[in-house]
């Protein structure tokens, strides 16, 4: 039997990362909704492993691949193996999900180590095509080339929880591996992967493109540096460095945050309303929120060992609650879906990484009505997750429920509106015509 070319292309394997995509997502947000609504405990704990192991293996192993190959081509895409990704995430979240439900530790542990081994692919590949000095010269190659290695930190995290739960009398695993300790660490693949892809798509187009190289790779260190020294601080209970540290990132957040808007600005004036980098704001207007939730959570974690359950006062979970949040259903996903609205569309055109490397993925792409369509999508999206943020507060399980309800809806709309759109030929190929 003869395999088809077309199911074995660049572009059809996009189109197969969109859906699971979009619908891990929709599932994890329509189970936590579910979860509020009926106070399971299963549906609780079981929808933001669906979300991380799902979603955030998935964005680095396929899209994140996309954005480093679009820059180095010798790190080369094959169809083949991103289908095999693909199909050993779904596997692994059939594996998670009877692992919660049955409450089998060690099946979590299995699940960790086999997601270990399926990153330890990529891993092999990049650092047998690329060189240190080589993946150190581009700013944004370096972001996304930590994603993968942090990505295999996550799923070491899981893995040694697993372990943690079948024998917590051993003593074998540390103190600090914990249900949230591992949540924290596979949400930071995801959030440098958005940084690189703000400076690739955005700042490096800039007018002041060295500038704006060295703040970036100042940020590298500020941000990746800052974060890992900000968990050995929590692990060793230091209150000043936990603040100071919260604070230097804040900062951060905020300097990006009003360069973005000055940069959206710009762009929408001289060329047109990109639902994508609407999206990007919104995204970082959450991470601001998420900055500001995480000081709150450290001021009121005071004298709270790390690994105690809840991490915070129980009085004060809505702020630990509302900080995971606006990182999960805000900065994350609102920036990843702005992301593949510019990314899947360019390589689905031409079945290749083309206009990526051209520097076309910005150019008008999406017909009108389907821009349009994004930006309702982003309006139902922000009050989706202010319902949850609010719901959180005012500790109302229904606004929770309904909002979680219409965000997943909303997330779950990207596939359709995108749907017309991937069967499009390129501009350059119809002008030809």
């Amino acid at each position: 039997m003869q395999t088809s070319i077309h199911d074995e292309s660049t572009g059809s394997v996009a189109r197969l990362f969109l859906y699971v995509t979009v619908a891990v997502i929709s599932v994890a947000a329509l189970l936590g909704a579910l979860g509020a609504l009926t106070q399971s405990a299963f549906l609780n704990q079981l929808h933001p492993y669906l979300f991380f192991i799902g979603f955030g293996n998935l964005a680095i192993l396929i899209f994140n691949r996309y954005l480093t190959s679009a820059i180095y081509p010798e790190l080369r895409i094959s169809p083949a193996t991103q289908r095999r990704y693909i199909y050993a995430v779904l596997l692994s979240l059939l594996s998670i999900t009877v692992a919660v439900y049955m409450q089998w530790p060690l099946l979590k542990a299995l699940t960790g180590l086999f997601l270990m081994a399926v990153v330890l692919g990529p891993l092999r590949e990049i650092f047998t095509t690329l060189s240190i000095p080589k993946i150190w010269k581009d700013v944004s190659v370096r972001y996304y080339i930590f994603d993968v290695i942090f990505l295999l930190n996550a799923n070491l995290g899981l893995f040694t929880l697993g372990l943690k739960e079948a024998f917590p009398e051993q003593g074998l695993i540390p103190f600090f591996v914990t249900q949230s300790a591992y949540f924290l660490g596979s949400s930071f693949p995801l959030s440098i992967s958005v940084m690189g892809f703000l400076y690739t798509y955005a700042w490096k187009q800039s007018d002041k493109r060295e500038l704006f190289t060295r703040l970036f790779s100042l940020w590298f260190y500020v941000f990746v540096g800052g974060v890992l020294v900000f968990l050995v601080v929590i692990l060793m209970g230091h209150y000043f460095g936990m603040m100071l540290l919260s604070h230097i990132l804040l900062l951060g957040v905020m300097a990006m945050l009003g360069g973005f808007g000055l940069y959206m600005n710009r762009f929408f004036k001289k060329r047109f309303h990109h639902p994508a980098l609407a999206f990007l704001l919104s995204g970082l207007s959450l991470l601001f929120a998420t900055s500001a939730y995480g000081i709150m959570n450290v001021y009121f974690i005071k004298g709270i060992p790390f690994g105690t359950h809840p991490p915070i006062r129980a009085d004060q979970m809505w702020i630990y609650h509302s900080h995971t949040h606006a990182a999960l259903l805000g900065w994350i996903t609102f920036s990843f879906i702005g992301m593949i609205y510019i990314v899947i569309p360019a390589i689905v055109r031409r079945d290749s990484l083309s206009l990526l490397r051209e520097g076309k993925a910005l150019s008008k792409l999406l017909e009108a009505v389907t821009m349009e369509r994004a930006f309702l999508q982003l309006t139902v999206m922000l009050l989706a997750a202010t319902g949850v943020l609010l719901g959180f507060f005012i500790e109302s399980d229904i606004l929770l429920a309904l909002s979680g309800l219409v965000f997943a809806l909303a997330v779950l709309f990207l596939s359709f509106n995108l749907k017309g759109e991937l069967h499009r030929e390129s501009p350059d190929k119809e002008h030809s015509a």
